[in-house]
């Protein structure tokens, strides 16, 4: 069983649905896709020259002072932590992928497109290309940890509310959980000092420990050149951060040392206010994302999570844990109404992976998920019982085959 990030728990090679947003306008033109699509051939050399001479200057030293096989260590980092494996990764990821996907637009995808207007898109690929975007999702994974001072949101503003619902989602749920850390992760505090950066630098790059100087220098460069644009703000920007995913290593052969972890992005967090569901969706992301390790922990993965089939049913399970505990008189006790309202603007963001290994559901199954562990709890004769853990698994699997069914509703 390899490291497990959201869904990825068994799959070897990580596969993301791409949700196919539009590029930025300034990446439209077919010089700046020919240069992806050359990119991304294997072994294909940087062309640098469509980048200032400042960022020609910072990009082609810093490819010179990688190691000759960084783009191999790059992708066995990601697979290892399966880093690409969330619905969020792929949204995020379609920004800067000239593919032409047939997917209904929403806010969340209207939102997104905003994050880059006006930043030069030959920078942003290039910078995408060598990894720096996922450069904050190692620093919480593999670096991050909780503690009293971890703030959730740029501003704090989620840090009460994740902070107290990650307790209650420990006290709700008859799984082993005190070793499950809750992970803010921020993106300009990764790139604010060299010193800070260069770890993560060695470990996507394969630079070992003993040649900490050339790590140092290389994130020297990174911090120069994430300044460079004004709208990537330092690192700040969103979009370094439009992410969250819960993490175990439960079944390894061979682990990290990471702990049990969900980590919270102040990106999926701003997202989420910007569309007006900054009320009750970070909440359902942090008890979707604590249901994937009530599922870890009672071994009810299954063993088909490599296949869409097997993906969705682990999606939903996942929404249905969570909702249960949101609309639970003993968990969030929210409003069911409110929850759900919220809910199906919230699994609006689609899925047209559809033989994707990475596929969630489509929004109506995910509603349909909702729905019904809504209605368990509401339906219960003992309003203050919370069913066991895998009691609740097997009502969602006798329930499984109807809200997969075509234009499931209810």
């Amino acid at each position: 069983m390899k490291k497990t990030l959201a869904w990825a728990v068994t799959v070897v090679t990580a596969a993301t649905c791409t949700l196919g947003t539009a590029l930025p306008a300034t990446a439209a033109d077919a010089p700046a896709s020919a240069a992806v699509t050359s990119a991304l051939t294997p072994g294909a050399a940087f062309d640098t020259s469509r980048l200032s001479p400042e960022a020609k200057a910072l990009v082609d030293r810093i490819v010179a002072e990688l190691p000759a096989d960084w783009q191999q260590h790059r992708d066995a980092a990601a697979a290892k932590f399966g880093i690409h494996d969330t619905q969020w990764a792929g949204i995020r990821d379609s920004v800067l992928d000239p593919g032409d996907y047939q997917c209904q637009d929403t806010a969340l995808r209207d939102y997104q497109r905003t994050l880059l207007q006006g930043a030069d898109f030959n920078l942003l690929f290039f910078l995408y290309f060598l990894g720096v975007f996922d450069m904050p999702t190692y620093d919480a994974l593999y670096f991050g940890s909780q503690s009293k001072d971890s703030t959730f949101g740029v501003d704090g503003e989620y840090t009460n509310e994740l902070t107290a619902e990650g307790k209650d989602l420990k006290r709700f749920w008859d799984i082993p959980s005190d070793d499950i850390q809750i992970v803010p992760m921020h993106g300009g505090e990764v790139f604010s000092s060299p010193e800070r950066l260069a770890p993560i630098v060695s470990l996507m790059y394969g630079i070992p420990e003993e040649n900490h100087e050339a790590a140092l220098a290389l994130a020297k460069l990174f911090v120069y050149v994430i300044h460079l644009d004004p709208v990537l703000q330092g690192g700040d920007n969103p979009f370094f951060t439009l992410n969250a995913f819960a993490y175990t290593e439960k079944g390894d052969p061979n682990p990290a040392g990471v702990s049990d972890r969900i980590v919270m992005g102040d990106g999926i967090l701003e997202a989420m206010k910007a569309i007006g569901l900054g009320d009750t969706a970070p909440r359902a992301v942090l008890a979707h994302e604590f249901g994937h390790h009530v599922q870890y922990e009672d071994d009810l993965i299954g063993t088909d999570v490599g296949t869409p089939e097997g993906s969705r049913r682990v999606e939903l399970m996942a929404d249905a844990f969570g909702t249960y505990f949101l609309t639970h008189s003993r968990g969030e006790a929210l409003n069911a109404k409110r929850v759900l309202d919220s809910e199906r603007s919230f699994y609006a963001v689609g899925d047209c992976g559809f033989t994707s290994p990475g596929h969630h559901g489509t929004p109506d199954q995910r509603f349909a998920a909702s729905s019904w562990a809504a209605s368990v709890a509401d339906a219960a004769a003992d309003q203050g019982h919370i069913l066991p853990s895998r009691t609740f698994d097997g009502l969602f699997e006798a329930k499984l085959p109807d809200i997969v069914k075509p234009d499931a509703t209810n």
